[in-house]
């Protein structure tokens, strides 16, 4: 039976603990082959993958960004850019790297959730060139795109992460993050593997069903798909249970670190 997390939005003074849990759970699942499902959510959070700490003025980009009112934070996983805010739904399915054999077929459990949780859609998987963070398995109805998918592999477990865009400004965020790569690329915009973001093909569950789509509403269709009980545990006081308090310590402390860079330079940002 799959264990379900769900947590409250994340703010600035926590941002880095769904990364760090994400890690956590991970490794778990790869020694008592438990099945999870994790609900989360930050509060304006622009998540830079490592790719993006390496463009040619780090500085301006984030300057750019604080403007929009977005807290920047790198995570740990692979990808670009992508945004967070109250209108988007982070859903990570975890398990034994046993269950997959390869990293495209646990991409394809996500897409089959999903589609299975929205059947009045027709959801297609793939890239969609001019999104943020496009890949292989963008997720997208009318050919525009509403979610993407990153994994990450820990020990023999396996993470699949998905943003999925539920409702809200999604033109917004895609010039959030359009704006971070012209400022910070300047004239390479668009070139190095970054993308030239088009906030035009990008859209919201909300949209392409063309009726109102809360975040609880998507999560009990989640629920409902995956038949496991509503009934969530509290990740933190799971994680004290399970002896593994000292073990998200570390990864906690491994995000800092990874987020010292950007930490600086936005510390040094004023209006």
């Amino acid at each position: 039976m799959k264990q379900l997390f769900d947590q409250a939005i994340f703010t600035e003074n926590n941002a880095y603990l769904p990364f760090a849990l994400t890690d956590v759970f991970t490794e778990h699942a790869s020694v008592t082959s438990q099945e999870m499902i994790h609900f989360w959510q930050c509060d304006q959070t622009f998540i830079l993958g490592m790719k993006d700490t390496r463009v040619t003025h780090l500085q301006r980009g984030l300057t750019q960004v604080l403007q929009h009112n977005y807290q920047p934070v790198v995570r740990n996983s692979g990808g670009l850019g992508v945004i967070a805010d109250k209108g988007v739904l982070n859903v990570s399915l975890i398990f034994p790297r046993e269950e997959t054999t390869t990293t495209d077929s646990a991409y394809e459990q996500m897409m089959a959730v999903t589609q299975q949780a929205f059947p009045e859609l027709t959801i297609d998987a793939y890239e969609i060139v001019d999104s943020y963070c496009p890949g292989t398995f963008d997720l997208s109805v009318n050919g525009k795109k509403i979610a993407g998918i990153a994994q990450r592999r820990v020990k023999n477990g396996v993470a699949v992460m998905m943003y999925l865009s539920v409702n809200g400004n999604q033109h917004q965020r895609g010039e959030v993050v359009r704006h971070f790569y012209q400022q910070s690329l300047e004239e390479k915009f668009g070139t190095d593997g970054y993308p030239a973001v088009d906030p035009a093909c990008m859209t919201t569950i909300e949209n392409v069903l063309g009726q109102p789509m809360s975040i609880q509403q998507t999560k009990e269709r989640f629920i409902q798909t995956l038949g496991i009980q509503p009934t969530a545990t509290d990740p933190l006081q799971w994680v004290k249970e399970a002896l593994h308090t000292e073990l998200l310590q570390k990864k906690l402390t491994s995000m800092q670190q990874r987020n010292l860079q950007i930490k600086e330079l936005s510390d040094g940002y004023s209006v």
